[in-house]
């Protein structure tokens, strides 16, 4: 008896498949317009297939790649393939859902580039479990094991929530606009923009003349108008970063922002009013400035109704892996490279410097490595030159930890020995120290540790 099997057209076949996987998959067309959008992509994004057809491909995939590492585009530019994209998208239900992304050009028969392919998975159980497994903690796009970040993290959300003015403080490169882009984020203006301006890197006039704009005719080869950033910015945020920097005479017209919502244009004679939520931000003391009459009283009581300090890198070195790995998967991603990570004795010695640079310091050295590793792992040799001249952890015990506060020493061996399952050689290695360097430790800091420590029943002490 002969079966008779009955044959689907491909094109069926196809969009069987494509309603049946769990990833998400569109394509879009050379204009950017989106011709096909599954099931999974509607489940993921909550925007309904009609809905998300024929539309551009960003208005609905609301992700952080496509303000300047689309993933997309630079498979339509290049004509080939990108896999394993991190990144996140905000849902239609104002959502960010951590998501990995892979790219392929769409062709022909004739392999004629007709458009793009992108396929997405949903990563939030991964993060949650990653996050869980490796002791971090995230808050947008800043991640640390720190205590003392993990202070501020914790309400950064009522913060975000209340709508008040907020002044960052902290050293250069701790990730000071960062916070700021947090709060906007997680604030009920986060579809709004945000905008921040570096106030120490102008001259009143062109600072004035940026923030409130001008008229045609204000001053010479002004010839239209010109909106400012707080006209930009009305209903969203904007970040003052390095208000220290100003005059008392800026300070001056700052200050009725702040209290009336109002600013008059350069060549105005109408005050125009704004909905804007002002963050502050400066690597100065402010308080010592005010004692040196060159901050005024009455504009910092006025930004200082809430006020957050972000340690230096030297405070919180227990982030330096968590960051090293994030940089890393951020390098891969712009250059196109593929390094799985660093070697021991590069972390070590990342973990004995003391980062002046903070954070972008840190950001930078695994820059400069990545011009020299194309893929494998980072090794010593591809540390900057001033990073290979420090004394290597083998002959200074403690290295990890040289230049901790003593109450941040103590947290960092704390937090390490749990990470660690309080297996005492495991949680010396991470931290670039002997044995019983960290007995000593234990004992100075009198750090008890439980019965059971790491080790199985039948082995040997370590």
């Amino acid at each position: 008896m002969t079966l008779q099997k009955k044959m689907l057209p491909t094109a069926g076949v196809t969009d069987i498949i494509l309603e049946s996987i769990s990833d998400g998959v569109f394509t879009v067309d050379h204009e950017w317009r989106i011709m096909s959008f599954n099931r999974a992509a509607e489940e993921i994004t909550g925007v309904p297939r009609q809905e998300a057809i024929g539309r551009f491909c960003w208005e609905v995939f609301r992700s952080n790649m496509c303000e300047g590492d689309c993933a997309l585009r630079r498979t339509m530019k290049e004509g080939r393939s990108f896999v394993s994209s991190s990144t996140s998208i905000i849902t239609s239900d104002k959502k960010r859902v951590p998501i990995s992304v892979s790219t392929a050009p769409l062709r022909n028969e004739s392999g004629e580039i007709l458009g793009g392919v992108e396929t997405f998975r949903d990563n939030t159980v991964v993060e949650e479990l990653r996050r869980e497994l490796s002791g971090s903690f995230r808050q947008g796009d800043m991640v640390s094991r720190s205590r003392l970040m993990k202070k501020i993290f914790a309400v950064l959300p009522q913060i975000a929530e209340s709508d008040s003015t907020v002044l960052i403080e902290g050293e250069t490169g701790t990730g000071k606009e960062i916070m700021a882009r947090s709060l906007h984020d997680l604030s009920a203006r986060r579809d709004k923009p945000f905008i921040a301006i570096n106030c120490g890197a102008l001259p009143d006039t062109l600072l004035e003349s940026e923030l409130f704009g001008y008229k045609a005719g204000a001053f010479t080869n002004a010839a239209h108008d010109k909106p400012g950033y707080f006209h930009l910015a009305d209903g969203g945020t904007i970040l003052l970063d390095e208000l220290g920097e100003t005059s008392p005479a800026f300070q001056v017209k700052l200050l009725r922002v702040l209290e009336k919502q109002e600013f008059q244009p350069l060549g105005g004679v109408k005050k125009e009013r704004v909905n804007v939520r002002i963050l502050a931000a400066t690597n100065r003391d402010l308080e010592a400035l005010l004692e040196q009459e060159t901050f005024r009283r009455d504009l910092f009581y006025r930004i200082n109704i809430v006020r957050l300090l972000l340690p230096p890198l030297r405070q919180r070195k227990e982030d330096i892996p968590l960051l090293v790995e994030r940089f890393i998967d951020k390098m891969n991603r712009l250059r196109g490279k593929a390094v799985s990570g660093i070697e021991s004795e590069a972390l070590e010695r990342l973990m004995a410097h003391d980062y002046p640079g903070n954070i972008r310091e840190l950001e930078n050295i695994i820059e400069h490595a990545f011009i020299l590793c194309s893929q494998g792992r980072i090794g010593l040799h591809h540390l900057p030159g001033h990073l290979n001249t420090l004394v290597p952890p083998t002959t200074a015990p403690s290295s990890a930890l040289r230049g901790l506060h003593r109450a941040t020493e103590a947290e960092a061996i704390r937090d390490t020995l749990a990470r660690n399952g309080y297996n005492r050689l495991a949680t010396a290695r991470e931290l670039g120290m002997h044995k019983s360097t960290l007995f000593r430790k234990l004992k100075k800091w009198k750090i008890e540790l439980p019965e059971i420590d790491g080790r199985s029943a039948g082995s040997k002490p370590d």
